[in-house]
């Protein structure tokens, strides 16, 4: 009973590499590689687009504070145009005026934060457009390899299949085979010629006697033909043998 459970681990065991040298198919693996690099490349793309729109916000932000240290300038300037012309008390244009240059100075900071942010991402994008760039041209490159690879691999499997059989033909078995037949066709020529002689043996007195007259009969009548011609003096006509 030990025995028939090793032996039957043994199968299993047997059938598990065989399954596993399947899976480890190097068509197989590289196929599924450049799937897991196109995956890989969809998220890096992903992450680009988001550090792009992360740049662009910024951008807007270094121009929506440019902007408004422009307008609370132009406001500190109007505050104190309004006292020179006598519409507003000076110590309140002042004021306001101080106000508005103080939240200019705050913009001002918040440019310089935006544009640092935007010098950032920038930077980021610059990198991740090279990475993507070349991560395309790799997946490109490695899916050409893999269908040359592959055209020559069903290639060399063909060959290999056409060379196995003719590797595995029994010569010896077919010479056998063609002497076998040849003698076969001897044998059944020599069986026909053997009834031929049968034949011939086996005729009745009377045909043979026939036969025989009827050479003679020939004989005799050429022989007679000739000696009228040489009578009359004309060409003799050839006797027949």
């Amino acid at each position: 009973m030990a025995g028939f459970f090793k032996r039957l681990f043994k199968i299993g065991e047997a059938n598990a590499h065989a399954s596993l040298d399947k899976m480890e198919d190097p068509t197989v693996m590289t196929e599924q590689g450049i799937r897991d690099m196109k995956v890989q490349l969809d998220n890096s793309i992903k992450a680009l687009a988001e550090v792009k729109a992360m740049a662009i916000r910024s951008k807007n932000e270094a121009n929506g504070h440019r902007n408004k240290m422009t307008e609370y300038e132009n406001k500190a300037i109007q505050l104190l145009n309004t006292v020179q012309k006598g519409s507003l008390d000076p110590a309140e244009a002042d004021r306001l005026a101080t106000q508005a240059l103080n939240a200019k100075e705050t913009s001002a900071k918040n440019l310089q934060t935006a544009l640092n942010s935007q010098k950032t991402y920038e930077a980021q994008v610059a990198k991740l457009e090279d990475a993507v760039g070349r991560l395309k041209q790799s997946i490109s490159t490695w899916e050409n390899e893999a269908k040359t690879l592959k055209a020559r691999a069903q290639v060399s499997k063909a060959t290999q299949n056409v060379n196995k059989q003719l590797a595995n033909l029994d010569s010896n078995g077919t010479v056998a085979m063609l002497e076998r037949m040849k003698e076969k066709v001897e044998n059944q020529e020599a069986l026909a010629e053997s009834y031929a002689d049968i034949a011939v043996e086996n005729r009745s007195i009377d045909q043979e006697i026939d036969s025989v007259l009827e050479s003679t009969n020939s004989s005799s009548s050429d022989a007679l033909a000739a000696l009228k011609a040489k009578l009359s003096g004309g060409t003799p006509p050839a006797i027949t043998q």
